[in-house]
């Protein structure tokens, strides 16, 4: 792990081979649009030798705009319950278990929280009124499919999620469905305002060994960046954490390094202040 026993990160690792960033509050601006900048430094940081990977709670299909300026070879989403190529062929795809759905429907639900379903390679709603879809929309660029119920797509759930603008029910619903689920699925939140069920056993943390196994990268030779709680356990296994200037305190005191947010390039200052100078090309 990269926090040590008192709590604190433990040193940041000299040399980096492979950098995996989170998406949205990172990788994107307000507008979840990529900064020029950001691009530059990435291309950057591929010229140096090191390869550059992305990680979301966002669906796979909702990173297509990523995939070509980043030149991304490979990428996940549903915080790492799926993993796929530049041409969102599957490395690996897991699923929320039936049970684990059903539970965490009818919690989040009865507390008030609209729910979706990502399925199928499918966005599937049943209130298409509720205010945070116009948000997805903007964020995944596809739009939702309205059913009157979930049905056997709960079955092939890559991700479900409770949206609410009362922040302290979902983070009530966070704390009580980790353990009401057990090993039939991860409740996070990617947001806010978004509480995310995704395949039991990966998380973020998951996605960077994934990453660095596919690209024969030790653990220690990834630098991770980002910005939420659900990041954390990337910053558990790489071996350079950074946080994001709009990151929480909670995520920052876990970090080795804090850039500028999101709206400042914040990704590309990282790359150029703590990423580039660990590379082989500059040893």
């Amino acid at each position: 792990m990269s926090v040590s026993g008192n709590g604190v990160p433990r040193a940041a690792s000299q040399r980096i081979s492979l950098m995996v960033s989170d998406v949205d509050g990172t990788l994107v601006n307000h507008d979840k649009q990529l900064a020029p900048a950001t691009v530059e430094a990435v291309r950057r940081l591929r010229e140096a030798g090191v390869p550059f990977a992305a990680v979301s709670s966002r669906p796979p299909r909702g990173m297509k705009l990523l995939v070509e300026p980043l030149a991304l070879e490979l990428f996940g989403g549903f915080n790492g319950g799926s993993i796929v190529r530049a041409d969102f062929s599957p490395v690996e795809q897991h699923y929320v278990t039936l049970d684990a759905a059903q539970t965490g429907i009818e919690v989040m639900k009865a507390r008030g929280a609209y729910i979706w379903v990502f399925a199928d390679n499918e966005w599937y709603i049943t209130d298409p009124d509720n205010s945070y879809v116009a948000r997805e929309i903007r964020t995944v660029q596809f739009q939702p499919t309205v059913v009157s119920e979930f049905g056997d797509h709960l079955g092939r759930a890559g991700k479900i999620v409770g949206s609410s603008s009362d922040f302290e029910m979902l983070a009530a619903c966070e704390a009580e469905l980790q353990g009401l689920l057990g090993e039939g699925a991860s409740a996070r939140r990617s947001q806010n305002y978004y509480l995310d069920l995704t395949p039991p056993g990966t998380d973020k943390g998951y996605a960077v060994r994934a990453f660095a196994k596919h690209f024969g990268v030790p653990l220690d030779e990834v630098a991770v960046i980002g910005d939420m709680v659900n990041d954390l356990p990337m910053f558990e296994v790489g071996g350079l954490s950074i946080a994001m200037g709009n990151a929480s305190d909670a995520v920052k005191s876990q970090a080795n390094f804090v850039t500028s947010n999101n709206d400042e390039d914040g990704v590309a200052r990282a790359i150029e202040e703590f990423v580039l100078p660990r590379t082989a090309a500059a040893a």
